[in-house]
């Protein structure tokens, strides 16, 4: 019997062809991982070091004070801290319903020849820069919303009543409940592209099984879609409320750019984002300089704990 030479004995197999570069592919993809990771750390040292001044000065007075005066070098985070939180709750409690029907429209309802053309819409709308958002929003969306809502509520409003409360302010078309509506357009396009996504990934046998067994489109839909995707979705949505939280531009435009807490859902506000873009260019002092840091730092924090339980939920979703 003749042996092949694969099969002779102390004899090497031949290296593949590229293999002498196996390892130099390693180690390109370890330093850009590592630089990510150095990059990421020197953004959070960077804004600790820099904005550890307003919180030695302040104490934790600078989260719970409203009081923002560069004149007397006095800040306060509250304002734009409660102006973040409020206008992305409400981005997201007017977004969510839509987008979930968006997304069950394009999967369960929407006819074959037009599920392409408006899949692609809402993906085009969801790549729309923000200034864009905030500049239709300024001209077009503003006009309107102080003529066909804010001027009706309060004068229909009676007097002293919680209801006059709730829409007190100058009916200028800017303000939380504006900005709030904006970032909720904003985000809605983006959300309803991810659901619609985890939708597509329930196995067509799960969903005829259950219309075999006589279920409504609603009950599929109620039971057995969403429950399939629930982790999922929740991270979806998660991840839209950290893009809320983080916007700028189209919140600067809108919101009235005031640093006090708003009184009613038509006052002026501010956003942490909104205030380090009106205010850093003409900070001066190293208090003010501190405390624009500080408040970065803040947002950084908020904006890294809700991506980081999104991707967290979406992960598990996979198991």
């Amino acid at each position: 019997m003749t042996l092949t030479a694969d099969a002779s004995p102390g004899v090497k197999p031949a290296r593949p062809k590229g293999a002498s570069f196996d390892p130099i592919f390693q180690g390109l993809c370890f330093a850009a991982a590592t630089a990510l990771l150095a990059a990421l750390g020197g953004v959070i040292v960077t804004l600790a070091i820099g904005g550890w001044p307003a919180f030695q000065n302040m104490g934790l007075g600078f989260i719970t004070s409203s009081e923002w005066n560069p004149v007397t070098d006095v800040y306060g985070a509250a304002g734009p801290l409660v102006g973040t939180i409020i206008t992305a709750a409400l981005a997201l409690a007017l977004s969510l319903p839509i987008a979930f029907g968006v997304a069950i429209f394009l999967v369960e309802l929407c006819p074959t020849v037009l599920r392409r053309p408006i899949g692609t819409a809402v993906e085009l709308l969801a790549g729309i820069p923000s200034i864009v958002y905030g500049m239709w929003g300024l001209f077009v969306f503003a006009p309107f919303f102080s003529k066909h809502v804010q001027v009706p509520l309060m004068t229909a409003a009676p007097v002293g009543s919680v209801w006059e409360k709730l829409v007190a302010g100058v009916p200028n078309g800017t303000g939380i409940l504006a900005a709030a509506i904006i970032l909720a357009i904003m985000i809605l396009p983006f959300m309803a592209a991810m659901l619609r996504e985890l939708l597509l990934t329930v196995p067509p046998q799960v969903r005829e099984s259950a219309y075999g067994l006589g279920a409504t489109r609603l009950e599929v839909v109620s039971s057995v879609t969403l429950p399939y995707v629930r982790r999922g979705a929740i991270g979806a949505v998660m991840l839209g409320l950290g893009r809320a939280l983080g916007e700028t531009m189209a919140v600067t435009f809108i919101i009235g750019n005031s640093h006090g807490f708003p009184k009613s859902i038509f006052d002026s506000g501010s956003t942490i984002a909104s205030t380090i873009a009106n205010e850093f260019t003409e900070a001066t002092s190293v208090a003010h300089t501190s405390s624009l840091l500080a408040l970065g730092l803040m947002l950084f924090v908020i904006t890294f704990a809700v991506l980081g339980l999104a991707r967290l939920l979406i992960g598990q979703s996979k198991h």
